[in-house]
C-alpha cells in the first residue's frame, strides 16, 4: 500500500468532462469553546468510473493533473438513488 492521503467526500457537480467537485465535510470539537463545529472544502477531482452527483466517493492524492486538480476518484463508496420526480422542476 502507498502513503498517499486518502479522504471520502460527497460529489456536488459533474459538469466538467472526467472532473468532480467533491465536497470534504469533517467534524470537530473547538478547543477552546468545546462546541461541536463543522467545516467543508469543495475539490476537484479526476473521474474515470463516472459519479453522479451525491455519490459518496473516496479520493486519493495524486500528481497536479491540472491547475486545480490535485486529486482523483479511486472508488464509489455509496451510490445515490435518484428517483424520477426529485428535480430542477419542482
Amino acid at each position: 500500500m502507498n502513503n498517499r492521503r486518502r479522504m471520502t467526500g460527497v460529489v456536488t457537480s459533474n459538469k466538467m468532462t472526467k472532473t468532480v467537485v467533491v465536497e470534504i465535510t469533517r467534524k470537530f470539537r473547538h478547543p477552546l469553546y468545546k462546541k461541536v463545529v463543522y467545516s467543508s472544502k469543495r475539490v476537484k477531482a479526476h473521474d474515470e468510473i463516472g459519479c453522479q452527483i451525491g455519490d459518496e466517493v473516496q479520493i486519493v492524492e495524486t500528481r497536479p493533473l491540472s491547475r486545480e486538480k490535485r486529486w482523483a476518484v479511486e472508488s464509489v463508496v455509496k451510490r445515490e438513488t435518484r428517483t424520477a420526480d426529485q428535480g430542477v422542476g419542482e
